[in-house]
C-alpha cells in the first residue's frame, strides 16, 4: 500500500503560503539562530513574501526546499525543514530544521525529520542527507542520532558566532 508522503501522527509538513510572512519573519530574524546560517542581518516582510510567491516548492527548479511543519491537532505552525545544497547528480542534500520555542521538546521535530527522509528516499531517491549541528548542541546532536543519522566528521572552528569559533559535527544518514 502506498504511503501518503508528508503527513503523521503529530504533524504535516506543507508548502509555504503567503500567510507565513510573519512566522518566517518571527523565525528568520531570531538572532538566536544566526550562528547556524549564513545570514546575520534581519530580513524584511518584503524580502520574505518575494521569496514565498517566487518559490516554486519544486526542489528540481529551486534546488532547495522548505516546508512549514504544522500541527494536525490544530493547524499552528510549528516550525520550518529544509533541504539545501541539492545534488542531482550526486543524489544528496542537506537537511537543516528549526522549531520554534513554545513546541520544542514535544516529538515534532523527530516525526518531521523522518517524513522528510522518507520523502527525500523514497521520492526524491536521493543517495545521502547530511546536516550540521554545532558540537555544543547537545540537543539538535541527540535529534539527528535518533533518526538514524551518525556522526561522520567534524569541522573545526567552521561557525563564527559571537567573536568566538565553533566546531560543528557533520551527521550523515545514507539510504
Amino acid at each position: 500500500m502506498h504511503k501518503v508522503f508528508f503527513v503523521g501522527e503529530q504533524v504535516r509538513l506543507r508548502a509555504l503560503e503567503p500567510q507565513d510572512v510573519d512566522i518566517l519573519y518571527e523565525m528568520e530574524n531570531d538572532p538566536a539562530s544566526w550562528d547556524v546560517s549564513n545570514f546575520t542581518v534581519p530580513y524584511s516582510r518584503h524580502v520574505l513574501s518575494e521569496y514565498i510567491a517566487q518559490s516554486q516548492s519544486d526542489i528540481f527548479a529551486d534546488r532547495q526546499l522548505r516546508l512549514m511543519i504544522v500541527r494536525l491537532t490544530d493547524g499552528e505552525v510549528v516550525g520550518t525543514i529544509d533541504l539545501t545544497d541539492f545534488s542531482i547528480s550526486h543524489r544528496r542534500g542537506e537537511m537543516g530544521i528549526a522549531i520554534r520555542e513554545p513546541f520544542r521538546g514535544k516529538g515534532y521535530a523527530h516525526e518531521a525529520i523522518t517524513l522528510f527522509v522518507d520523502y527525500a528516499f523514497r521520492f526524491l531517491r536521493l543517495k545521502q542527507l547530511n546536516a550540521h549541528v554545532a558540537v555544543d548542541n547537545a540537543e539538535s546532536l541527540a535529534l539527528f542520532k535518533h533518526c538514524g543519522f551518525e556522526q561522520c566528521g567534524i569541522l573545526k572552528a567552521w561557525w563564527r558566532v559571537e567573536g568566538e569559533y565553533k566546531d560543528v559535527v557533520i551527521l550523515q544518514l545514507l539510504n
